[in-house]
């Protein structure tokens, strides 16, 4: 009886070596799409959070679009290659609301092709000062 199972393992030998040989790839894979989701995840929240900030700085009384731009792209130089700027765009910008797009590449580590753009958009309202009591 034990000479039958040390003949079973004799036959067995190596197949572990060969089943984490073909595994393994897939589930390395498997973390990097992970991993690469996650990047992408993080460069949309930073396109968010600078396009947060550029319309704080441009809504305010006295605030311009230069203003909104220095302040977006002071923001997304903290990130370097994690959230490289692509694009800053203010065109929906009228009278009494501040409308802000920010474009962001993210950090790419699988050799797939271009990883799409992230843009976010914020709107707010532009502040005017009205006296006590007046009208604006």
């Amino acid at each position: 009886m034990i000479r039958g199972v040390l003949d079973r393992l004799a036959r067995d030998r190596g197949a572990m070596a060969i089943s984490l040989a073909i595994v393994f790839p897939a589930v390395l894979t498997v973390v990097l799409l992970v991993v690469q989701t996650a990047l992408w995840w993080y460069a949309s929240q930073v396109a968010l959070t600078a396009a947060r900030e550029g319309a704080d700085a441009g809504r305010i009384v006295g605030g311009s679009r230069p203003a909104a731009d220095r302040r977006v792209a002071d923001f997304l130089q903290r990130f370097g290659s994690l959230a490289e700027p692509a694009g800053t765009d203010m065109s929906g910008t009228d009278g009494t609301t501040f409308h802000i797009s920010v474009t962001v590449k993210p950090l790419s580590i699988l050799p797939l092709p271009a990883m799409p753009d992230v843009t976010r958009h914020v709107d707010a309202p532009i502040e005017k000062f009205v006296p006590q009591g007046g009208q604006p």
